[in-house]
């Protein structure tokens, strides 16, 4: 079944998030084989993450420590409160798997300026001027988990170039491992609205030619349709 995102998002299942930890734990070497651009695409892909959940605490009116209850103790009715405890749940999961990988990027660069004194090379980097370390790698592409079914004329989805059987590799920080059945494909949507997406597609063309495209999605209301996108996926 897939997500029809041209769908009032009142109509989109809640996020959910599982009893344990909602990433790889970087603690115990899950990361620690990884490249530095690796470990910083993982960290794009949390804070991006946090952000949207941000956005859904915001489109309730309430944040991390808003009181969920009445004064009788019984669940506020005015909110939705089985959501927004999930959500407040994986924020708590995702800043100590931020926590626990900021302290690996770290011992990262540690290493590497190391490395490089020992080879009698500057040891200094710039804190912004990390597109050398971060370019160090070809770029791995994520398996696909999702197929565009339909965009609909003058969308967001249209403007940002989507084209039906285009299939999606990323979407925001969503992407094979962490898409929930589409269900994260919902949140990125709703914690980022009118703000940019980026989307990474593949795009097969006549003679087998297949391209692979980045396109910037918006999400917006009032374009004159419904929902925020404009378009329909099927997972795969």
């Amino acid at each position: 079944m897939g997500l029809p995102l041209n769908m009032s998002f009142s109509n989109l299942h809640a996020p959910t998030v599982p009893s344990g930890p909602t990433t790889v734990p970087v603690a115990n070497g899950g990361t620690a084989h990884l490249s530095f651009a690796e470990l910083q695409r993982k960290k794009d892909n949390i804070e991006q993450e946090l952000k949207a959940l941000g956005g859904v605490l915001d489109s309730h009116g309430v944040d991390m420590n808003t009181n969920l209850l009445t004064r009788d103790g019984f669940p506020r009715a005015d909110i939705d409160v089985s959501q927004i405890r999930t959500t407040r749940t994986r924020i708590i999961h995702l800043r100590n798997d931020y926590k626990d990988l900021m302290a690996v990027i770290e011992k990262h660069l540690h290493e590497h300026f190391a490395s490089l004194q020992e080879d009698d090379e500057p040891a200094a980097v710039a804190n912004n001027d990390l597109s050398t370390l971060r370019d160090a790698v070809p770029e791995v592409l994520d398996q696909p988990f999702a197929k565009v079914n339909t965009v609909v004329d003058n969308s967001p989805a249209a403007a940002a170039g989507l084209q039906p059987g285009d299939l999606i590799r990323n979407f925001g920080y969503v992407n094979y491992s962490n898409h929930d059945g589409l269900r994260r494909v919902a949140e990125c949507v709703q914690g980022n609205e009118d703000q940019n997406i980026l989307v990474k597609v593949t795009r097969t063309g006549g003679g087998s030619r297949t391209q692979e495209l980045r396109l910037t999605l918006t999400p917006r209301r009032n374009w004159g349709g419904r929902g925020l996108l404009g378009c329909h996926i099927l997972p795969l």
